[in-house]
């Protein structure tokens, strides 16, 4: 098959992530891969402003970023300049995947010749308080193939689409990244958490949670990596270790120095972290959102709780931390187990099957 991936901005969000990988598995599978994304939004003389006043130096424009893309096995175009993809910046093929709400308007817009169009829906951007809702919400009736990651995800788009069947390809994780030896619960107990300013990932949560837990154990360390330095205000009084932008080979490490993950998401799509901890052997207690639902089994590999209850999530975090080492292990190998049971293999299996059956037959 002739396969052409089309994205927005390709910086370090998961989606973006899961996309490469899916792009290279299938590239490795013998097909021909294209994968174009646009440069990032130039941004306003007023937003410099800010972040100079922000950060005390100027935005650096020119400096290079990281990208899920780099060192893989895909073939990865950047467009000229932020504006829409057309039919002249990519090749006729058999298959057209828009990966976000605005590619999906870019993708409807392309020559049949392009190929068969495919929207895969990764997140509930209909509901992203930055985002034009009712734009977003038109891409859901445009008649392109549905693909989305979880079975929260997919009751959620039949809000707005019930008339076509929407399939569903849950992620995996990259075993050969994120993995652990056998271990024992730390000698002091230890809890970590991905960081985000951005309200959906509730950072504010993640605090409240944080300092309950502390005021328990009062030894406790916390671990945390994110794309940017973490906001000092709102985790005031709790001693974090934190990274910013960590290699990616390099975040296993945090991983399993935890003994839980904790995730206090509003919403996600599938957030990939839970996940990739438990394949590091760690326990997860994690909001009610799309991946955690799909994979973690009450008291079994984790915990989940309502979303904004920091006092139900500070409760399961408690739980977990206070079992005896043996009953800790049992939930760290149940979580190793869930995390090695499904693989990217496995997925691509699944997207190479479903795009093949939309190539109309000569």
């Amino acid at each position: 098959m002739k396969i052409t991936f089309i994205l927005p901005h390709a910086g370090l969000s998961g989606g973006i992530k899961v996309v490469a990988i899916y792009a290279e598995l299938l590239t490795k599978r013998g097909h021909i891969v294209n994968v174009f994304s646009v440069p990032r939004r130039p941004i306003s003389f007023k937003q410099k402003l800010k972040l100079f006043f922000k950060n005390g130096k100027l935005h650096n424009h020119t400096r290079k970023e990281q990208s899920y893309f780099d060192n893989r096995q895909v073939n990865h175009t950047v467009i000229n300049s932020y504006r829409d993809i057309t039919d002249k910046d990519v090749p006729n093929a058999d298959i057209v995947i828009a990966t976000f709400w605005n590619t999906a308007y870019w993708v409807n817009n392309l020559s049949f010749s392009k190929g068969e169009k495919v929207y895969f829906i990764q997140g509930k951007e209909a509901d992203f308080p930055n985002l034009p809702h009712e734009m977003v919400e038109q891409t859901y009736s445009f008649p392109l193939s549905k693909i989305t990651i979880s079975k929260s995800l997919k009751n959620w788009i039949e809000k707005y689409d019930n008339n076509n069947k929407i399939f569903v390809i849950k992620n995996s994780v990259d075993t050969k990244q994120f993995h652990a030896e056998f271990r024992n619960k730390q000698d002091v107990p230890s809890i970590g958490f991905m960081y985000s300013n951005s309200w959906i990932k509730g950072p504010d949560l993640i605090a409240d949670t944080l300092k309950i837990v502390h005021n328990i154990f009062n030894n406790l360390k916390i671990y945390s990596y994110g794309l940017s330095d973490i906001d000092k205000q709102i985790f005031q009084g709790l001693n974090i270790e934190h990274v910013t932008q960590p290699e990616q080979d390099k975040i296993r490490y945090i991983y399993e120095k935890c003994d839980v993950w904790l995730c206090g998401s509003r919403m996600e799509g599938f957030h990939l972290p839970p996940l990739e901890a438990m394949a590091c052997r760690c326990p997860v207690v994690s909001t009610a959102v799309g991946g955690p639902l799909d994979i973690i089994q009450n008291g079994i590999n984790g915990f989940i709780v309502p979303i904004d209850d920091q006092k139900q999530l500070a409760d399961s975090v408690v739980k977990v931390l206070s079992l005896p080492n043996t009953n800790w292990l049992e939930m760290s190998n149940q979580a190793h187990r869930t995390a090695h049971s499904y693989t990217w293999d496995d997925a691509t299996e699944l997207l190479e099957k479903f795009l093949l059956d939309l190539i109309p037959s000569n």
